[in-house]
């Protein structure tokens, strides 16, 4: 487990990004083994690659690009259960990152 210092990850692609491969790819992993592959690999590719992961007061968040169902266009899907499918993506990728980090939520 990496040590994690709050102060760095101001600048986490050049100290964490490893990490946060990490963290990713390991919530990609969980997603993809509950939800439609398709779906999956397209949210990963047409909306999570454009999100920010951030470290505020003790724990992490993810912030999604602006009009997420709008950028996906691999699959059509319901932007109510889009929007499921992202806040249950976004809910495992913040865990994955308290995780890798060994920071307590």
């Amino acid at each position: 487990m990496t040590e994690f210092d709050p102060e760095k990850f101001e600048d986490k692609y050049a100290n964490y990004f490893p990490e946060l491969q990490r963290a990713y790819k390991n919530a990609f992993e969980t997603m993809n083994d509950e939800f439609d592959s398709s779906l999956i690999h397209g949210v990963d590719q047409q909306i999570l690659n454009e999100s920010e992961p951030f470290y505020d007061d003790g724990d992490f968040s993810v912030q999604l690009p602006d009009d997420p169902a709008e950028r996906l266009t691999a699959v059509e899907i319901d932007d109510d259960e889009l929007d499921a499918v992202l806040d249950r993506y976004v809910d495992e990728i913040e865990s994955e990152l308290r995780r890798v980090f060994g920071v307590e939520a």
